[in-house]
């Protein structure tokens, strides 16, 4: 703790400190903030006790804001599974059901009970961004001796979060909001004229590892039924991705703060 005292002490007062949601460390990091009147950022909130100490926290006044990735949005230690477009019944995964244990679904923090999933989507207000956390390990990682946890994220998040609009429990603009709008305003991130994307929101496919681009050749959603396909992606004015073509070389990305 006094070492932590110490980064707060010293942290600047424009920038997050960004500490993983693990319950018990959570709250003593959410302590720290109110006591050193620094903003932190909690990642990958996944547990109800979790949300709801963060809303305590809010209502206070504390600095504080989170993060949820899709998988703790969508998956369950026992079932996992996607909702209907509808909103009712749900879609089977094609992984089964247990799957606490099997090396290719090591996630830190761990999947969580449909209780704690249900409390997240009820508390959509506190949630201030959506983050993959995405961790393209191979499935040879995955299925070795000692798995490293994490899944791939980055192409699944935003057709996951569209069918959940399509439910009805979210809107364009509250995906906007969490994964565009509240980023740039937390992370102090500058503004990037001629940058955009095009997405096709009502495209619908399945799920399939060997149509995406991560070379980690998997996805704990495959098979699942979405919509929404990015089309086109703009960088600084240059057309760097369209029609499933990636136009641009390796290193072309930039720091967004230079």
């Amino acid at each position: 703790m006094t070492l932590w005292q110490q980064h707060f002490l010293h942290w600047p007062k424009d920038m997050p400190i960004v500490a993983h949601a693990e319950s018990r460390s959570m709250a003593a990091v959410i302590l720290m903030a109110a006591i050193y009147d620094k903003p932190v950022h909690i990642a990958h909130v996944s547990l109800r006790e979790e949300i709801l100490l963060i809303k305590a926290a809010k209502e206070r006044g504390i600095k504080v804001t989170c993060e949820v990735t899709p998988h703790h949005l969508f998956l369950t230690q026992t079932s996992p599974a996607a909702p209907l477009p509808k909103g009712e019944g749900r879609f089977p995964s094609p992984l089964g059901g247990g799957i606490r244990g099997e090396g290719r679904f090591e996630v830190s923090p761990r999947l969580t009970m449909q209780a704690d999933v249900d409390t997240l989507w009820q508390n959509l207000d506190v949630i201030d961004c959506f983050a993959t956390d995405h961790a393209p390990h191979t499935l040879a990682e995955k299925d070795s001796d000692n798995p490293p946890p994490g899944f791939p994220g980055l192409e699944t998040a935003l057709p996951l979060l569209l069918i959940a609009v399509e439910g009805g429990r979210l809107t364009v603009d509250d995906i906007i909001l969490r994964m565009h709008t509240n980023p740039r305003r937390i992370f102090n991130l500058p503004e990037k004229p001629e940058t955009w994307i095009e997405v096709d929101a009502d495209a619908q496919y399945e799920i399939r590892a060997a149509e995406m681009k991560s070379r980690c050749g998997w996805t704990p959603f495959e098979g699942w039924k979405v919509k929404g396909r990015v089309r086109k992606v703009v960088l600084r004015g240059k057309t760097a991705f369209e029609d499933d073509k990636i136009l641009v070389k390796p290193g072309f990305g930039l720091n967004v703060r230079g």
